[in-house]
């Protein structure tokens, strides 16, 4: 039996037994649209695995959990569904064993040695005595041609948000909802707004994430915050430069309080703290509630994002120096790791969590609709596997 079918068929234990007791219905939309199904196929497994959160309230609340002979631990058995999708949902399909090689080291390798193709590319073109000599205005072109600049990053970008596409729709297929379903607007902004809220991770009444020794925080929530809106910030920055370029024919660089730098000043502080914060909680947090194997791809979007954001926020420190164009060079190799990674790494997890939100908000508006699953009855799914056990 395959890896993911182990997965599959724990999982499927596990949430049989969630739908039976229900005591932790309350906790999030993980446990209502668990409730709404009878049986779970693999589909359903990996729309309900992107769903959830991985507060881990349910853990500690759970009377079957560890040491408890049923041993249920949903976020730990969700967190293994996740990465198997990532990696069943990857487009193109071969790509998907980059999932396994997303680490800190890799990741970082590739960063530096983006860097160093760039390095060659101004050495190849008499550039490699300007690198370290004199001033330049803050004036990047002096190294790269904005036509090149705008080549090598847009082809990569355009890669990552057709594969990132891809992946999404493949995702939603697999799910059971049909294309035209992506046209409901105000399923779509439920979504948004839980998503950009972040409300799941509150926990119950609103106590926020749980910790060994049930211990409550929302601090997860918050570094979230500050790395969602970071990045959002920094793509933000790069738009209103091409605006300001493209449209307005107002040529880099940009002063200090222009619209590009406000942005990306505020975006990069954004994913100084985010980051750092989401770093020192995975440390923290019990390691029975999560995939150890998928620690290793965490830490390195982690890394890359807090040294995008760090050697950007450098860059623009020391544009006015000779040091502009050895810190152009560093900096644009983490982006571009970055976006190389985008696709095949945990950056992933927020485009299928927002497909899970959305179907979430379709299905309980059929529910509203008395269109919804019947649900199976409470004990159900207990006594069938206490029967198990007795007739061993």
């Amino acid at each position: 039996m395959q890896k993911i079918d182990v997965l599959i068929q724990e999982a499927d234990k596990n949430l049989t037994i969630c739908n039976a007791c229900r005591y932790c219905e309350g906790f999030c939309p993980v446990f209502p649209a668990m409730e709404r199904r009878q049986s779970f196929g693999a589909a359903d497994i990996n729309y309900l695995a992107n769903l959830c959160h991985n507060c881990s309230e349910c853990y500690y609340a759970c009377q079957y959990a560890p040491p408890h002979e049923f041993g249920v631990n949903i976020p730990q058995s969700l967190a293994k569904i996740r990465k198997a999708s990532y990696q069943h949902y990857a487009w193109p399909g071969p790509f998907a064993r980059l999932f396994n090689k997303n680490g800190l080291v890799a990741s970082l390798a590739l960063g530096l040695g983006a860097s160093f193709i760039l390095l060659l590319f101004i050495a190849l073109n008499g550039g490699l005595g300007q690198l370290f000599s004199g001033h330049h205005g803050g004036d990047f072109y002096v190294f790269f041609p904005h036509n090149t600049l705008v080549l090598a990053f847009g082809s990569v970008f355009l890669f990552a948000m057709l594969a990132l596409l891809m992946g999404f729709l493949n995702f939603w297929r697999d799910s059971g909802e049909k294309l035209r379903d992506l046209g409901h607007l105000s399923a779509w902004r439920q979504a948004w707004s839980d998503a950009l809220s972040l409300r799941h991770l509150h926990g119950q009444e609103d106590r926020g994430c749980t910790y060994p020794d049930d211990n409550h925080s929302h601090w997860r929530r918050y570094f979230h915050h500050f790395t969602a809106y970071g990045f959002m910030l920094c793509f933000a920055a790069t738009a209103t430069g091409t605006l300001f370029h493209y449209v307005l024919g107002w040529s880099a660089p940009y002063g200090f309080f222009t619209l590009p730098k406000l942005l990306g000043t505020l975006g990069g502080l954004g994913l100084l703290i985010g980051p750092a914060g989401l770093l020192y909680l995975k440390r923290k947090r019990d390691p029975n509630t999560a995939d150890l194997e998928q620690t290793g791809m965490d830490i390195a979007f982690i890394a890359l994002l807090w040294l995008t954001a760090f050697t950007g926020l450098l860059l623009m420190v020391l544009r006015e120096t000779g040091l502009l164009g050895l810190m152009l060079v560093i900096h644009l190799g983490f982006v571009m790791s970055l976006f190389l990674t985008l696709p095949y790494g945990k950056f992933v997890h927020g485009l299928y969590r927002l497909g899970a939100l959305l179907k979430n908000a379709l299905e309980q508006r059929r529910e509203e609709q008395g269109a919804a699953l019947v649900s199976q009855p409470r004990e159900s799914g207990v006594k069938f596997y206490q029967s198990i056990k007795d007739n061993k």
